[in-house]
């Protein structure tokens, strides 16, 4: 098929849309019943926390464009609304499934002797103890709000999760002579969603905090002469995106830092209620949080705020988590030799959180305190809560070492972190680059200048302990020169932007990345024509650039094999004859969250590998400095395949990605071309991480 033929009958799925199905996937994990029942409390709070950040920023971002009054955008506000009516839709279908699997595992957490009881549940050691937990614990951080009196919540977080009350006071005769209404926002940072109560008879007992506060009602209101209290659950997710000031006069930090102020007056744009709320006490609240005709109000069960799942106590019934896999430290890596010397002599490579984050750290600690280092060069997203990243590069630069470090303050919901992190190295005498206007540094890099040969290391995640036992990532360390040469010159390109820098061995974003991915992708069709070899395998996070996804179909018309493994966003359609008939996708929920950027191309039988950090999204390709950097060592280019091809060979954790929604598992062995047969049921990161750990024996 021709290019332009090709384009005619291009089927894309709306980035937002795949979102939703991607989140999906997420919830349909949860209601697996081999998964252990704990694990499955977790996947219900990640779908709920994903999609509180979906709403609070894409869906704020479909809001803005539909009431933006620009005639010149009409186009893009029909898809936007239609986009957003089809969300409302998911959202509603996937909200009832979510209650389904939440009511299905309290059940069979029952019959564990875990038991989550209500306020009228309780018997009287129960009411005694919730009596004195809240005289002498809760008692100061439950301060209700009336709402006759209450402005609009701008000044409310949506973090939590807030008590709507209705207030009665009765006569003899049963008649309301008084009706006050009032919010609380439940003390979650302090206590936790869930309390403990004294176990009876080899029996767990846990409650919700919003019935614990319901119980303690009387008590909050003590002398206000109420004679009856209803209480109902409620949430609100604001508008996240930020307001940066443009005026160009105004440092960046204090633009970042006015912007996150801004977050707190965003406007709310979902409301998730318990549908038993009385009428006329929705109508206040709805009043008050000015929901209007293009929000999304969701009428659901007595919880919400359901991310507080994932910090679900595990009581001592350890047996209902996944078992622990210990992070694997490489033998050739956990010696007394010298890590720098060691990656000078051969690329070496990590595998999070397969293997352990502390090897890297290690390296950094080296360079810090080494004689032979003379400077260090890092980006850093996201960090840490104590990064021990942030502590290698002060130690460096207390140790007269020349340390660069290039934060990204616009990393979403990071920035006030970043901010804080950034004064600290300046203070240390760290040299704190903000990035590029207008760009987003999404780059993995590190650059170790020595007398003897400088070190470059390039990753496909964030340097952040805490993702590198959750995020599988990928991480090269390299001395080959020329890569090297580039890493450092993307540093320059940083500091310097309208510098001209031409790369050969990188593919930089925004210079040429998506010119030389086009150029990969057409010299697999061309050699397809040849009759040479032809494939694609990618792992990747998401697609939903056109451009790529039309040459994809291009290649897959033209006969090239193209097996993908893809999380989140998929706007590709497969298995379209005539379109994409060749292209294969399968989207892997498990215990670790796949985030490896990891891509092959057959390149007539001369295999071309790169990792970086970079997704096949407009915002990857144009508006950030992303680095793909290729794979040279056969080792590691052995180790990367597999990655790839146990992807999307997973028939027990992953998903038929279909560009319709539909999520099926695979019910069949599922054997793509280029790698060796596989089990019915194959579960890639439980059989990478054997396979790694067998190397120590």
């Amino acid at each position: 098929m021709k290019s332009s033929e090709t384009k005619k009958k291009c089927p894309y799925v709306e980035r937002d849309i795949s979102w939703m199905y991607f989140n999906q996937r997420i919830l349909l994990e949860a209601a697996r019943t081999e998964v252990p029942l704990l694990e499955r409390l977790t996947f219900l709070g990640i779908y709920s926390n994903n999609l509180d950040e979906f709403f609070r920023v894409r869906v704020a971002t479909l809001n803005r464009i539909i009431e933006y009054n620009d005639k010149n955008i009409q186009k893009e506000q029909e898809i936007a609304a239609h986009t957003l009516k089809l969300i409302g839709k998911l959202h509603n279908r996937y909200y009832e499934q979510f209650e389904e699997t939440f009511v299905s595992i309290m059940e069979e957490l029952k019959k564990e002797n875990i038991y989550v009881i209500k306020e009228t549940e309780m018997n009287d050691k129960q009411k005694t103890f919730i009596t004195s937990f809240y005289r002498n614990t809760l008692n100061g951080s439950t301060n209700p709000l009336f709402l006759h009196g209450l402005r609009q919540f701008a000044d409310q977080t949506d973090e939590d999760i807030y008590l709507a009350v209705r207030l009665l006071r009765k006569d003899e005769t049963g008649k309301i002579k008084e009706k006050d209404y009032a919010v609380i926002q439940l003390p979650v940072g302090e206590f936790g969603r869930f309390i403990q109560l004294p176990e009876s008879e080899g029996k767990t007992y846990l409650m919700f905090l919003d019935d614990v506060i319901r119980y303690c009602l009387p008590m909050i209101f003590v002398g206000m002469k109420y004679t009856d209290y209803e209480a109902y659950t409620f949430k609100f997710t604001k508008d996240a995106e930020m307001e940066i000031d443009s005026d160009l006069r105004t440092g960046v930090l204090q633009k970042i830092s006015k912007g996150v102020k801004s977050r707190k007056k965003g406007e709310p744009l979902r409301f998730v209620y318990d549908e038993q709320i009385p009428r006329d006490l929705l109508k206040r609240l709805t009043d008050r949080l000015n929901i209007g005709k293009n929000d999304t109000r969701v009428a659901g069960g007595r919880y919400h705020n359901f991310k507080d799942l994932m910090k679900f106590p595990v009581c001592g019934h350890s047996h209902l988590k996944y078992p622990v896999w210990e992070p694997i430290f490489k033998p050739e890596l956990n010696g007394a030799e010298s890590l720098l010397t060691l990656i000078r002599q051969k690329d070496r490579s990590l595998h999070y959180p397969y293997h352990s984050f502390d090897t890297f750290i290690r390296v950094l600690r080296e360079a810090a305190i080494s004689k032979e280092v003379k400077s260090i060069k890092t980006t850093l997203y996201r960090l840490a809560k104590d990064s021990k990243v942030i502590k290698a590069l002060i130690c460096a630069a207390k140790n007269g070492k020349k340390v660069t470090v290039v934060i990204e303050l616009l990393a979403r919901f990071d920035e006030a972190s970043n901010i804080n992190w950034s004064k600290r190295m300046q203070d240390a005498g760290i040299h704190v680059i903000f990035g590029v206007e207008g760009l987003k540094i999404h780059s993995k890099l590190v650059h170790i200048g020595t007398r003897h040969g400088d070190i470059a290391c390039i990753s496909t995640g964030n340097f952040h302990e805490g993702n590198a036992r959750m995020y599988t990532d990928y991480t090269i360390m390299t001395a080959h020169r020329p890569i090297v040469r580039e890493v450092n010159a993307v540093f320059d390109f940083i500091e310097k932007p309208y510098t001209p820098a031409n790369f050969k061995e990188l593919l930089v974003s925004p210079n040429d990345m998506r010119k030389r991915l086009i150029a990969l992708i057409n010299k697999e069709i061309k050699n397809k024509e040849q009759g040479k070899d032809a494939y694609i395998l990618a792992k990747v996070n998401h697609i939903t650039d056109r451009a790529l996804i039309e040459k994809l179909y291009e290649a897959s018309a033209a006969g090239v094999k193209i097996e993908l493994v893809v999380r989140g966003n998929c706007s590709l359609v497969p298995a379209v004859p005539g379109v994409s008939e060749n292209i294969h996708i399968n989207g892997i929920i498990d215990r670790y969250l796949e985030h490896s950027r990891i891509f092959i191309f057959a390149n007539g039988g001369e295999e071309k590998y790169y990792i970086g950090s970079a997704d096949w999204m407009p915002r990857n390709l144009d508006n950030r400095i992303e680095v793909l950097a290729p794979v040279y060592d056969k080792e590691i280019q052995a180790d990367l395949k597999r990655i790839v091809c146990y992807g999307f060979q997973d028939t027990a954790k992953g998903r038929i990605v279909d560009g319709m929604g539909t999520n099926r598992i695979w019910n069949f062995p599922f054997t793509p071309p280029l790698s060796e047969g596989t089990a019915p049921s194959f579960r890639s990161q439980e059989k990478l991480y054997n396979e790694y750990k067998n190397t120590l024996r």
